[in-house]
Formats: C-alpha cells, structure tokens, sequence
C-alpha cells in the first residue's frame, strides 16, 4: 500500500484495473459458500448504495453522537488521515477534518456564496447533498484527495470560498491550485477546473467561475509531510478531475467489491443493513500509513480525538472481520502492529504516527494467531502465513517467558513497569471486577504478573498453539517451540480453571490457588476457544441462559447482571461489549447441533441495539438492559463482531 503514499495517480490506475474475486467465507471451523452473482444479491447491494435519499443514509452526520462529550460525526474512506461532517442545515459539507490533530480546518472548504439549506444523505463510500437545483457529490478518489462534483445551474460568475477557515491558516493560489498550509505543517490542496479564476488575500481565497456551465469538478486534497508534494498532487487531482467519471466508477466498483463480498441474499434488509454500517465504520477508521505507522492500520475510531494509533487486539479482531472482504488490508493491518515488535518477542499495546508515544508498559491478549487464521481461511496466502508464522512463535514464547511467575506453565496478566494499571489494561479489560483485589508480583527485569492466573489468557494460548501447529503443518515444516502440545495444555489449562461447584470457570489466585470467584465474561471464553468438555459447556450454559445473569435484554454483559458490583455505565464493569458477546453466541454455535440458540441470541443484539438498524453510529459498549449505546462512535472492534456475526448466522459446526 505503499505506492498509494508516493504515486497516487498509479495507484489509481490500478485500482481501476483490480478484479473484484468472489466471496468465500470460512470462520471458526464453518465454511459456507455466498453466491455473489444472484439477482437477489445484487439488488440487496445496489440497494445500501443508492445515494440522494436521506432516509438511506446509512449513518446520520447530522445527528448528535451518544456516548462520550466532544465526538465528531464524520465521513472518511480510503485511508485518508481527513473526514467530513454534514451540517444540521445541510446547506454544504462540514470539513474537512484533521483526524490526526483532531480540528475542523474549515466549516466548509468549498461554500458557494449564496447559502441555502438542503438534505444530505451517506451511503457506502459518498456523501450527497441536494440543495434547490444544486446536487453536490463528496467521495474520495484516494487516500489523499477527495473529489467534490457539483451539478445543476452554475450561472457565469458563481462563487464559492472557505466558511470560517482556521484562523491560523495562509493560503495562496497558483494558478487553479488553492494551497492552505496550517501550523502545524498539514496542508489542503483546493484544485479547480479551468474555467475558475481564483483570488486570496492570504487569509481565504475566491473562486469565480467564468461561463456558465451544468458541472463543476473539485478536488480536495490533504497532505501532512513532504512524501509527496504540492507539485505532484497538484498534478494527479488535475488529472483526476479530468478524469472524475473513471473516479467515480472506481469507488462504486471498490464498494461494490466490499458489499458483494459479504451481503447476504437470504438476509432480511435490517440485517444486510448492519452489515453494510460494520463495513461503512470499519473502512471509515482505516489510515494510511503514516510516520510511525510503516503500513496501512485501522484505529479504533476515528469519532474521538486521542484514537490516532492502533491497538493491538484491537488490529487483531478488525483484521479478522476484514479478511472477508478487503483481505490486503486485513494484513497490513496485522504488520502494523508487529513492525514494532520487540526483540524479546513483545508485541506493544499500542503504536502512533509518532512512535515516542508507542506505549511498551504491556501488550495485549494473544488473539494474533486468531486473526491470521481468519485471513488464511478467506486467502490460502501461504506466503502470508509463512511470514507471519516466526513473528507469533516469538510472540508465543514471550508469554511463557515474562508473564509465568511460578513456571507452572499457566500465565498471568502483567506489566513491564510494575503498576497494576498497565497490567490491567494488558488484559484488555482495564477496571474488570475480577482485578478488585489484585496485587503484583516480580518475575525479573522489566517483567511483573498481577498475582492471578487469568483463564481468558490461557484459554487464548491454547488457541494460539494450536494455531501455530496448523501454520506449520501448512508450510510442511517442524513447529520449533517449546511446552506441550495443544492438546495437552487445553487439558491443563481446561483442569486448572473449571469450579465445578460454581459450574464456571474463574480465575486462580498464586499460591493459593483459590478461584476468584467473580462470575464475569473470561468465564465463557474456554467455551469459544473449544476446550470445555460437553458437561462443562452444559453447566456453564445453565448460567448463561440466567437472565438475572447473562441471557439479559442484550445478551452476554461483561459480569454477571445480578452481581452487587454490576455497573451499567461501568465499562468493563457491567456493560456489553460485542467482542464477548461474540464470544458466547459463537460457543452455543460451536457445540450446539442446531444453529438456532445462538441465531436468536444474534438477532437480539441486531434488533435492540439502538440505532443500529436505523441511521444511528456503532458504538464502543452498550447498556446491557436498554441497547443505550455508550462511550466511543463508529468504534471498529463492536463493527467487527457485528460483522462476524452476521456472516456465521446460519451456520454451525
């Protein structure tokens, strides 16, 4: 993805050419073929694609986000470090947006003069807007430009300029170029046709059109570095605006390509519709490789100013969602994370555009394998898996290495500074109730475990060993690692975290070994993973189905709903995230002979959760009772499993 970076005109020229292959889904051991050519599907699909009908908008810009203050509303794809918003009024497009300085740069980069209000709409891949005879069409061309088109009556001598430009900002013209260069070196490139004159006073610019015409092309270009210059973009938004139609053609035959991938015919129109807003939310958080991200990467939401980076089992569970329809991306964003991939074999929590704020205090829960599993079920990329499969091995081993304080071959959470922050947000679940009453304990230099064996760890081991002897296996070769075999530590770790009087399973104390008798989501995680015995899973099951626990108005919350502690605002506290929701409604898929239990639990979530059949955003968590979306918009790790879940319904093992 590289090239996108420094050729862009290349880029898209092969991206015109680039076939669309057809869909063939394989997840967690179901394998089902989609046929992608019906009558049927394709209306489904060219259905979530028709724009100018506001009430197909497949998120409403202009509604106010839920969840956390201060989010923004926005439209990004491509890759491109910048979005766009839409105004209640929608008179003209909001933007852009600087996502990576989180700023509006503008209100609107190109307003006509003359304000008048309008209706917007956002389907897959476009903005439009239709105001009194005047239809505007946002969509972007690459990961740098987007491409404004304005049809209608244009009178000789319309006008358009910047609305409330960033006071900070210089702009000058040359020639039919409009360059605005911001503080902090970020720069838009406005450029026009022709038959636009374009004045600036050094603080906004005007743009008159000579003759009247019914068409207008824009485009709107954002660069943040030197990698690629004035000059050369300059060249390729001219050549793009001479070539909008190709453009346009691109896009529809790029989104066409991701919808006919997954969209279902035998699906109802609300859940095709979930589909397509999981795919919508996870294209939109996709960045282009920039600074410390060495390849293209996906950040957790593009909503919130301090997601500029990405996670690593965050990456983790986009890609698995991505292998299904844009699989190049699903792998450069499994190496964005392991290009900062320690020495030891530590993979960090998180990296940035700017990598001295790359956070090494922890990792995340080994879900690695997991992912490359997923893109090698949707690919049979065996150079894939054979560059992958050294990088999880060390990654694997590091575990057992610095995170087994009693080298009983049974890890624990940790940190490498000490603190139990760090090794709470190692597992993911940063205030869980289970780390109530956790302590530190010091395993050597730069390496500390909380003092509890954690079941949702091992459980993940045994799945990531049992991965790595599959990747082996594929290449024909030895699996050179240490410790038992898969089999064998889903034995031990199945042995050593069931309590077969609560009929759960739980955490362990060090020492002790007394269960942490806290009745949360790492308890159905084995289930997932499929190393409960059929007595377990029933047992376990009991709980589940509780709807004073788990089986509640939204299924599967993160700690039993009757627990004194549950908090339904309490992030991992008490509300629902979809990734364990996922992981229980997968487990009834797994070792139930019928797909009917966990099809239900399924349409529970796609039918409460709020807005999510309608025009509203994905959120990060939701209120267990009611479907209230909480904290984080257009969060990716909640589309992802939305997604996931609508592509095994159906199905089972």
């Amino acid at each position: 993805m590289r090239n996108r970076r420094l050729y862009p005109i290349l880029f898209f020229l092969a991206w015109c050419l680039s076939g669309l292959p057809a869909a063939a889904f394989a997840y967690n051991g179901a394998k089902a073929k989609v046929e992608t050519s019906s009558a049927a599907q394709q209306k489904a699909v060219a259905d979530l694609l028709t724009p100018w009908q506001p009430d197909n908008s497949i998120i409403d810009l202009t509604q106010p986000l839920q969840g956390r203050r201060h989010q923004v509303a926005l439209f990004s794809d491509a890759g491109s470090w910048m979005g766009f918003g839409m105004t209640s009024d929608a008179g003209t497009f909001r933007g852009p947006y600087d996502i990576c300085q989180h700023r509006w740069l503008a209100e609107s980069v190109v307003a006509p003069m003359r304000r008048q209000a309008g209706r917007g709409c956002y389907t897959p891949g476009v903005l439009t807007l239709t105001a009194d005879s005047l239809r505007q069409r946002l969509f972007f061309a690459d990961a740098h430009t987007a491409l404004l088109t304005l049809d209608g009556v244009l009178p000789d001598g319309w006008q358009c300029a910047a609305r409330d430009l960033d006071d900070k900002a210089a702009v000058r013209c040359d020639g039919t170029t409009v360059t605005i260069s911001f503080d902090g070196g970020e720069r838009l490139l406005i450029t026009f046709p022709q038959q636009v004159m374009l004045t600036a006073d050094g603080h906004n610019y005007t743009a008159t059109l000579h003759g009247a015409t019914d068409h207008l092309t824009v485009a709107i270009s954002f660069l943040w570095d030197k990698t690629v210059t004035d000059c050369t973009q300059t060249v390729a938004a001219s050549w793009l605006i001479a070539h909008a139609d190709a453009a346009w053609k691109a896009n529809r035959d790029r989104w066409t390509g991701y919808l006919s991938k997954v969209i279902r015919p035998d699906m109802k129109p609300a859940y095709n519709r979930v589909a397509a807003k999981a795919i919508v939310t996870l294209i939109a958080n996709w960045r282009q490789q920039r600074g410390g991200l060495l390849h293209d990467g996906l950040i957790p939401s593009l909503s919130v100013n301090y997601f500029v980076g990405c996670w690593a089992w965050d990456c983790w569970r986009f890609s698995a969602a991505l292998a299904s329809f844009a699989p190049e991306l699903a792998k450069d964003n499994m190496r964005v994370m392991f290009d900062w991939q320690q020495a030891d074999g530590m993979v960090p929590d998180c990296v940035y555009p700017n990598p001295q704020e790359n956070n090494y205090r922890n990792s995340k829960p080994p879900l690695a394998a997991w992912a490359v599993d997923r893109i090698w079920e949707c690919t049979h990329d065996t150079a894939f898996v054979r560059e992958m499969l050294p990088k999880l091995v060390a990654y694997h081993r590091w575990w057992y290495q610095y995170r087994d304080h009693d080298h009983n071959g049974l890890c624990e959470f940790g940190a490498t500074d000490g603190t139990l922050e760090a090794a709470a947000w190692e597992s993911g679940m940063d205030n869980a109730i289970r780390f109530d009453s956790a302590r530190m304990v010091r395993n050597g230099a730069n390496a500390w475990s909380l003092d509890q064996e954690s079941v949702d760890l091992n459980a993940y081991l045994v799945l990531d060993r049992k991965l790595l002897e599959k990747f082996a296996a594929i290449l024909g070769q030895p699996l050179k690692i240490e410790g038992p075999s898969a089999s064998e530590l889903a034995e031990k770790v199945d042995n050593a975290f069931y309590d077969s009087t609560a009929k759960w399973f739980f955490d362990r104390r060090l020492g002790t070994h007394s269960f942490v008798r806290e009745m949360g989501c790492e308890g159905y995680v084995p289930l997932w993973v499929g190393i409960a015995t059929k007595p377990q899973f029933d047992a376990v099951c009991h709980w589940l189905r509780d709807s004073k626990k788990f089986s509640t108005y939204i299924p599967f919350p993160t700690i039993a709903a009757d627990n004194p502690k549950y908090d339904p605002n309490g992030y991992w506290r008490g509300p629902i995230w979809l990734d364990q929701t996922y992981y229980a409604i997968e487990a009834l898929r797994h070792y139930l002979p019928r797909p009917d239990e966990a099809d239900k639990y399924t349409r529970q979530v796609f039918d409460r959760l709020q807005g999510l059949t309608g025009r509203g955003a994905i959120y990060e968590n939701y209120d267990t009772k009611t479907g209230t979306p909480l904290q984080s918009a257009n969060f990716s790790w909640s589309a992802a499993h939305l997604l996931m879940l609508y592509n095994n319904y159906g199905l089972c093992e």
